[in-house]
């Protein structure tokens, strides 16, 4: 299985197919895996690989997962966001686009205020975003389903620490998509289509948001999840949207 390394950082990470990059950020909070893609809606690696270059990973220290690295208390999202601009270095990828679910709507946003000239677009499938009928759910949810196990696996962790990741990660950003700003969204430039959910981890109104405020974002039938058919009517919005922006970037590039 293929490892990229970084100094003390070590993410596992799987592709399949070729053709223009398209990078994958697997949904399921701070337990995001590839192996989890097979209990998602729709799996990536196999929907999209007969067109694009599918470059899936786990996030670092999921448990299930095989990447490991250091807990960046100070650098919660910027850390995540480090490994995956850097697979993509090491990969000798320059531009590619972005998929992700779940807590990738965030790690999608960070991408492209960190590197927006890498990413030609990004595709947001169930985002989360903050809520404020439940303002600590993503805490809660980790600090119970992720960091015990976190912790039985690293024992220079300690349960304290956790918690100040958690807090700096989400509690003390407590607004919208916790990476970027309202102002930062409706100007980003960057081709965005998003999938709504309406559960309170992927609430439907900070998605909806974000879709009305960047200036060519679209937005995919809602519900979407509820049968194959509508599924299937979601991926064909999703393959539209990729092929209208990647075969410009090949164009240009090959001129």
């Amino acid at each position: 299985m293929p490892i990229y390394e970084n100094g003390p950082v070590q993410i596992h990470y799987e592709e399949a197919g070729s053709g223009f990059p398209l990078l994958v950020i697997p949904g399921g909070g701070l337990n995001a895996t590839i192996a989890g893609l097979a209990n998602h809606a729709f799996n990536p690696l196999e929907e999209f690989s007969d067109t694009y270059r599918v470059i899936a990973l786990d996030l670092r220290n999921a448990n299930g997962g095989q990447s490991e690295g250091p807990l960046e208390i100070e650098r919660t999202w910027d850390g995540f966001t480090d490994d995956q601009l850097g697979l993509m270095d090491h990969l000798g990828i320059d531009r590619f686009m972005v998929l992700g679910f779940c807590i990738a709507g965030p790690m999608i946003w960070n991408l492209l205020k960190q590197a927006g000239d890498r990413i030609v677009a990004a595709t947001l499938v169930h985002p989360s975003g903050y809520i404020s009928s439940h303002p600590d759910i993503y805490y809660t949810n980790n600090i119970n389903g992720w960091a015990p196990e976190f912790i039985k696996r690293r024992p220079e962790v300690t349960m304290e620490m956790t918690s100040e990741f958690l807090n700096n990660m989400y509690t003390k950003r407590a607004d919208f998509v916790f990476t970027v700003d309202r102002d930062f969204v409706r100007n980003c430039q960057t081709p965005v289509l998003v999938l709504p959910d309406d559960v309170p981890a992927h609430p439907y109104a900070t998605a909806m948001e974000t879709a009305l405020l960047a200036p060519n974002a679209q937005v995919s039938l809602y519900p979407w999840k509820e049968n194959d058919r509508k599924i299937a009517l979601a991926l064909r919005h999703i393959r539209g949207f990729m092929a209208t922006n990647a075969p410009a970037v090949l164009t240009k590039a090959a001129e």
